[in-house]
């Protein structure tokens, strides 16, 4: 199979770029020869059935698996060169809800700040939180809130996390009506800050600037 996607736009700040990439999953050929470009201000929308390859294509686009063939490329370089520069203006959420289950939420927006060293204020935190409205449950063990709810502490740490280029897998799912349009006002400002965004989702997405690869 053969995938190609490019922007409309020449004119970008950072550029992520995929070329000829290929994966293999046991005997089976998820993909080959698959090229994108992904430049600021613009999502990707991946979309396709279960197991043709979506969240395989995310994991060779953060660099957490190497690819059978091809290269991936952020702003012209290799993100096998300086990993740990890629790594600090990316943001990847899996499907799977990362946060500790026995720290508040307010505890894990901290936590994940402090490990991908940005500065963030108790306020700030806070804000964010409230934000997506959790004022009340912040002070709560992650373990007591609804899948929903720990789906909008992943959204308080993408709004407070400050990373350039956002990859999130199926980040819709979990969430009521009022929530996914509060995802996709969060997803449009990161668009509209020049930030770049690739996401998978069975749902419909509404975003200005989205291109869609389908596998």
């Amino acid at each position: 199979m053969t995938n190609n996607i490019s922007p409309t736009s020449s004119i970008s700040d950072y550029v992520l770029e995929a070329r000829a990439l290929a994966c293999v999953r046991g005997e089976k050929r998820l993909f080959s020869d698959l090229n994108l470009r992904v430049v600021s201000g613009v999502c990707l929308h991946i979309r396709g059935e279960n197991g043709v390859g979506k969240t395989s294509l995310l994991r060779l686009l953060t660099g957490l698996a190497k690819p059978d063939s091809g290269e991936v490329f952020w702003s012209n370089q290799s993100i096998t060169k300086e990993p740990l520069v890629y790594h600090r203006d990316l943001l990847f959420l899996g499907h799977r809800d990362a946060l500790k289950e026995d720290l508040t939420a307010l505890e894990n927006v901290q936590m994940y700040a402090a490990l991908d060293d940005v500065a963030l204020s108790r306020e700030k935190a806070l804000a964010a939180l409230w934000r997506f409205g959790l004022r009340g449950r912040e002070h709560l063990p992650v373990n007591f809130l609804s899948a929903g709810q720990k789906r909008r502490v992943l959204m308080a740490r993408m709004l407070t996390r400050e990373a350039k280029l956002w990859i999130l897998d199926e980040p819709f799912n979990a969430l009521d009506v009022g929530a996914v349009h509060e995802l996709q006002n969060l997803i449009a400002e990161q668009l509209d800050h020049g930030g770049l965004v690739v996401l998978t989702s069975h749902q419909e997405v509404r975003l200005p600037n989205l291109q869609v690869l389908d596998l």
